[in-house]
């Protein structure tokens, strides 16, 4: 080790990188997923103090994993001496270096296996998204164990107490134990029946992230940055799964039009209104990389895929009029028949009227209206407001934009709806 004043940084930078890789060892080791985040959080608790004081190892990654390692074999011998897995993990491990006290590095330790480390992070995310769990506990254990935030990190980016996640994350660890949910990545049979769980929670951690649902910020950064990543973790391990691509590919399409979606007060910027020079047009092209690694299965765009083609409709545009909304509309239409949601719908009037004018999207939007599908919605009223306004029924608009902002939870949104109501005559 070498003397480092910056070990608390280190420590941080090091276990968001490698918390996935170093959970998963251990489950595989321990056998034991619950027990396996415990150890790794103890890892890194002794890994605050040490590193800071005696300086960063030379394999900080190694350092934590070998460190888990010892926890796991002081645990299996406080549940038995003569334990057979506690036998088998100190033979791996070795007595001599586990006593010496002698930095982990240094020990002679086998720290990686090569063969198992993606099959490990994989089978992690499979476990922390099992369908025994709930959605918010699939979430924050997500991002617990395979993002490397902490609690407070979590609770801060969904706006909710550190308490309700420390014990959303622990009651998911409780119900993974009882549910004996073995770590290993699935069959490929179980695996096509729980992969869309797997997806749906990074798609649910972006969508928060890129249009928060309340508080003052409208794109929280750092939270659809830890969905992208998380996305294309599963991209590279499962290259054969065309709808993993079309999730990364829309999360790269969206994520790509962020520089220019707020203004300098963080205010938000209508589509009509951004800069598109502004737009990134590196995340541009790997969205179409991976949507075009999505079409070249040959069975066909699905959930994530379609919403990814529109999303590439809007980045090969130059402009709002230049875009292909018939296409859009096109691409509405089969999400809606392959998922149907009312959300889908409202986003399929969205294009009908940049497409075809604002009286008939009105109409899909009065039938919306009427099965009261997402009436504690304020998007509803906002798309409504919107197509009154460009019908020239100002009154009408100012009932439903009124609506739309005592609906809104997000400080930004609210303050995009206030101010097209005072531009009303």
């Amino acid at each position: 080790m070498t003397g480092d004043p910056t070990g608390r940084e280190a420590v941080a930078a090091v276990w968001r990188i490698e918390s996935a890789r170093i959970v998963g060892a251990l489950a595989r080791y321990t056998g034991d997923f619950a027990l396996a985040e415990d150890l790794a959080q103890e890892a890194l608790a002794e890994a605050l103090v040490t590193w800071p004081r005696d300086g960063v190892p030379r394999n900080p990654s190694g350092w934590l994993l070998t460190v888990g390692r010892r926890r796991a074999i002081d645990a299996f011998r406080r549940r038995s001496a003569r334990d057979e897995r506690y036998a088998a993990l100190a033979h791996e491990l070795g007595e001599g270096g586990a006593a010496t006290g002698r930095p982990p590095e240094e020990a002679g330790d086998v720290l990686w296996d090569p063969d198992q480390i993606d099959d490990d992070v994989l089978a992690l995310m499979f476990v922390s998204c099992h369908p025994v769990l709930s959605r918010e506990a699939r979430i924050a254990l997500t991002l617990r164990v395979v993002g490397g935030l902490t609690s407070d990190e979590i609770a801060r980016a969904f706006l909710v107490p550190t308490a309700t996640v420390q014990a959303r994350i622990t009651r998911a660890k409780k119900t993974l134990g009882a549910a004996r949910v073995p770590f290993e990545v699935p069959t490929a049979e179980d695996r096509a029946k729980r992969l869309p769980s797997v997806l749906n929670v990074v798609y649910l951690i972006f969508t928060e992230g890129s249009t928060a649902s309340s508080g003052d910020e409208l794109i929280r950064f750092d939270v659809a940055g830890e969905a992208q990543r998380l996305a294309r973790v599963l991209a590279q391990l499962m290259q054969d799964e065309p709808e993993v691509h079309g999730l990364l590919a829309l999360l790269e399409l969206t994520a790509a039009r962020f520089p220019a979606r707020t203004g300098p007060d963080g205010e938000p910027v209508l589509l009509e209104d951004q800069d598109r020079t502004r737009w990134d047009r590196a995340a541009i092209g790997r969205g179409r990389a991976a949507l075009a690694h999505a079409q070249q299965a040959g069975r066909g765009l699905g959930f994530y895929g379609l919403q990814a083609a529109i999303a590439e409709c809007h980045a090969l545009a130059s402009s709002v009029g230049e875009t292909d909304w018939d296409r859009i509309v096109l691409l509405y239409e089969a999400l809606g028949r392959l998922a149907p949601s009312p959300v889908v719908d409202l986003n399929r009037a969205v294009a009908v009227s940049m497409a075809g004018g604002p009286a008939a999207a009105l109409a899909i939007v009065d039938d919306l209206t009427a099965s009261g599908a997402l009436a504690n919605s304020h998007l509803l009223p906002s798309v409504r407001g919107e197509l009154l306004i460009r019908l020239g029924r100002p009154e009408e608009a100012r009932t439903e934009l009124e609506r739309a902002m005592k609906l809104t939870a997000n400080d930004q949104e609210r303050t995009l709806l206030h101010r097209k109501l005072t531009a009303l005559p």
